[in-house]
Parts: structure tokens; C-alpha cells; sequence
């Protein structure tokens, strides 16, 4: 039987005794059949992975006791997605994957063709979190609400940010990264591809990078999985 993984947003230290976050009492003892003295394992980025085992569970309350550190806390690329709001289910199999892939940041985006009007990150966050439980991550990536593709440029830091363009001139993803490294961000817009005006306005931004992913037309979900793929490829952890 598999050890529970479980992400807890606290300070963790061997010894401690952390109470579980919301959701998760009710996780290991209804679904995953767990009581107290079974072994887990909990994590943050901050803090590592640590050996433990359950104190006391009752309901929707459990505590654990920390044993010793497994896994220290390790630095990973920054590698964001910007991605236009997709339908529910594609969206929480997006964000699952971009989980999986090391994304350290998900912002749905609102576009003129975006299929979606919102996106909800409180349920799309505990879609993170479990992921990260399931791929031995340390780290769960911040999930935020959609927003208007252009108030997200306007505030942006700086950082590369790779848009995928459709049937444009636009070079190869291998080509526009050459050199490049984290962090670096993508941008996967709406099926139906992004207008003329937005094209226009990201080509104008400074930090913009072009790229291509391919000959084929993709769906907007496979598109941010294979860039989010091609940038680890390239510059990331899996370089």
C-alpha cells in the first residue's frame, strides 16, 4: 500500500506536530482509509519532505507527527503558464498536467475568442495540490483567477514570455528559446486563435518571444502541454 503524500502550507521541522489542512482528514480517513499511527508523508517548498504518521484523526481533524526529512527543499525553474480560460473539464486536466510538468504559476486568461468567461481558482488550486501529491513535487503552483489578457501584459514583470502563434512566421520554439533561460513563461491562446489587434499588441511588447509549435493545429490544452513540455526540453529541469 502506497504512503500518502500531503502538501501542507505550514512550517514543518522534525518533531512538529501540524495540524492537517482543510479537506484532508475527511481524504485519509473516508477515501483512502487511513487512522491514526499509519504512516504518511507531508511537504512543502520551503521546508522539504518529511517521514510521518498520523497523531489523531476524527472526521474532518487530524494531526500528524514529523519524523525526520526525507527530501530537502530544492530549487526548480520558473516556468508560468499563461493560458486562455478553457471549459471546465479541459481546464482541470490542464492544470493537472501543467502541474505534473513543473509549471510554477497557472493564469488563465480572458481573450476575445476565450470559450470560457471565468475560471475557478480555489477548485483549480486543489487540483494543483493534489497533483503534486501524486508527482513528487515539493512545490504546488499559485493558480489565479482569469483575468483580461491585456491588464496581465500590462502588469507584467518582464520576464520572457513565449507566445505560441499560430500559422504565423514565427520560428520554431527551439529556435525562439535559443539561449534563453528561466524564468520564462508561455502563452497558449483560445481554439480560435487570438485576433489580429491581440496579435498586434503582443508583437509590440518588448518582452514577447514568438514561437511556433509545429505544423499542426492543436487544441488549446495540447498546445500548453507541449510547450510547457518543449520549454522544460530546453530550458528548464529537464534540460
Amino acid at each position: 500500500m502506497s504512503i500518502p503524500r500531503l502538501y501542507l502550507d505550514e512550517p514543518l521541522a522534525e518533531g512538529a506536530e501540524p495540524e492537517a489542512a482543510p479537506g484532508q482528514a475527511h481524504h485519509l480517513g473516508t477515501v483512502l482509509r487511513r487512522g491514526a499511527g499509519d504512516r504518511v508523508r507531508v511537504f512543502n517548498a520551503g521546508d522539504g519532505e518529511f517521514a510521518a504518521t498520523i497523531a489523531h484523526l476524527r472526521k474532518d481533524r487530524a494531526r500528524f507527527a514529523l519524523g525526520a526529512r526525507l527530501r530537502a527543499p530544492a530549487a526548480e525553474p520558473d516556468i508560468r503558464l499563461l493560458v486562455a480560460a478553457l471549459k471546465r473539464d479541459a481546464m482541470d486536466w490542464l492544470v493537472e498536467k501543467a502541474t505534473e510538468l513543473g509549471a510554477t504559476r497557472i493564469q488563465p486568461v480572458l481573450t476575445r475568442r476565450t470559450v470560457a468567461e471565468r475560471a475557478n481558482a480555489q477548485r483549480l488550486s486543489a487540483i494543483a495540490r493534489g497533483a503534486a501529491e501524486q508527482c513528487e513535487r515539493l512545490s504546488v503552483p499559485r493558480v489565479f483567477d482569469a483575468t483580461p489578457l491585456h491588464r496581465v501584459l500590462d502588469a507584467w514583470d518582464g520576464t520572457r514570455l513565449v507566445v505560441a502563434m499560430e500559422r504565423s512566421a514565427a520560428p520554431p520554439v527551439r529556435a525562439a528559446v535559443t539561449g534563453l533561460s528561466a524564468p520564462l513563461a508561455l502563452l497558449v491562446g483560445p481554439e480560435g486563435g487570438f485576433e489580429g489587434a491581440e496579435l498586434d499588441d503582443l508583437r509590440r511588447r518588448a518582452f514577447v518571444v514568438p514561437a511556433a509549435l509545429g505544423p499542426r493545429i492543436l487544441r488549446a490544452e495540447t498546445a500548453a502541454v507541449a510547450g510547457l513540455a518543449a520549454l522544460q526540453a530546453l530550458a528548464g529541469d529537464w534540460a
